[in-house]
């Protein structure tokens, strides 16, 4: 074969390589600045991609077993490798770069924001990086219950440890002597130094997790307002008892209620008896006085001997109303004691079947061939 054969035979073989493998790099190229995330150029991102298929292991195992949640903060002046080395050395992670060349490489970076979260070290680097960029707000639900005190409130909230504030510190913002917003005391008639129980309006809140106690009781006392009609507190002026001395009453409504259709029955009966200067001999004015003093239990039961307690809250001693609510009622209780049912009743029992019904009588001597 000749010389110029061989060339030409050569020439025929090696030129379409040539642009095959120039049409490849081509399309390589392509796809690498289709593929590229937004923000890097196709170089950062060939080295990033290639050190996190390195790492995949590392990337995709946790640094722990312990599933619970605790806090993390993410700082204003935050970047990705501050936030990477504080979740090393608070144990959420083991390599703080690798976190760093994560966000960077998904675009995460610039999405991390001051705030608060929770995370655990059984979380994977992944899902961890997700939770500092979630940018909905990190809230705690608590639902207050119909007839809690506000030490079970406190108790509740002390449940929650991922809020900003414990239960001592709701107390104190709530308890007796606590500065109470003037404009509210003056609203619902507040004497000076009594405490909010009673108007911690039972409802379930959302509550975000750096919220202070006072930004707390501002929720509470809003939903109050909300949802405690003017109208109401205008007749109960002008049935003329003060709305604080109305929500006492319907304090002991609430938690001598099991039926909710008997509330403005057994507020009628309480009504009745202040009318007349009688007792109100209501057990859980007194369980009030008790507290928690017995087997963990805020509502105990009453003994014999509990009857002669000497408490402001014992009706069973005292011929009026106790100095204040004892719980904190339902709308529906507070509707019960400002329009009550007009009934002749001074007394009433539980029923001898279990159903929570009571039965009412007009005088004692009924009321107690009433007993099961």
């Amino acid at each position: 074969m000749s010389a110029g054969r061989f060339l030409r035979l050569l020439g025929a073989i090696l030129i379409p390589v040539a642009l095959g493998g120039l049409f490849l790099c081509l399309i390589l190229a392509a796809l690498a600045v289709v593929l590229t995330p937004p923000g890097l150029n196709p170089i950062e991102a060939v080295g990033l991609r290639g050190y996190l298929l390195l790492n995949d292991e590392a990337l995709n195992s946790s640094a722990g077993s312990d599933p619970t949640l605790r806090r993390f903060v993410v700082e204003a002046d935050d970047t990705a490798q501050s936030v990477g080395v504080r979740l090393v050395t608070q144990g959420f992670i083991e390599n703080g770069s690798l976190f760093a060349r994560y966000t960077r490489y998904e675009g995460l970076d610039d999405d991390l924001r001051p705030g608060t979260f929770f995370i655990s070290e059984a979380m994977t680097l992944p899902e961890i990086a997700a939770t500092l960029t979630d940018p909905r707000p990190t809230t705690v639900r608590l639902t207050v219950i119909e007839g809690w005190r506000m030490e079970q409130i406190a108790e509740a909230i002390d449940a929650q440890p991922r809020l900003n504030f414990t239960g001592r510190d709701f107390l104190a913002v709530v308890g007796v002597g606590a500065s109470i917003p003037a404009d509210f005391q003056l609203e619902y008639g507040l004497p000076g130094g009594a405490s909010l129980e009673g108007f911690l309006f039972p409802a379930t809140y959302e509550i975000n997790v750096n919220a202070s106690a006072l930004d707390f009781r501002a929720q509470l006392l809003a939903a109050f307002e909300a949802n405690v009609a003017d109208s109401l507190v205008d007749q109960a002026l002008a049935s003329n008892r003060t709305f604080y001395q109305v929500v006492a009453v319907a304090s002991i409504v609430e938690r001598e209620a099991v039926v909710a259709d008997e509330r403005p029955q057994i507020a009628s009966v309480y009504l009745n008896r202040l009318n007349i200067g009688q007792k109100l001999d209501a057990d859980p004015t007194t369980q009030y006085a008790i507290g928690n003093t017995r087997d963990g239990n805020w509502w105990p039961r009453i003994t014999q001997a509990d009857y002669q307690l000497n408490s402001p809250y014992n009706t069973y001693v005292i011929p009026a109303l106790p100095p204040g609510p004892i719980a904190n009622p339902s709308l529906s209780s507070i509707e019960a004691v400002v329009n009550p049912a007009e009934t002749p009743y001074f007394y009433f029992r539980a029923a001898c079947d279990g159903s929570g019904q009571h039965q009412f009588s007009i005088t004692y001597e009924e009321h107690l061939a009433r007993g099961c």
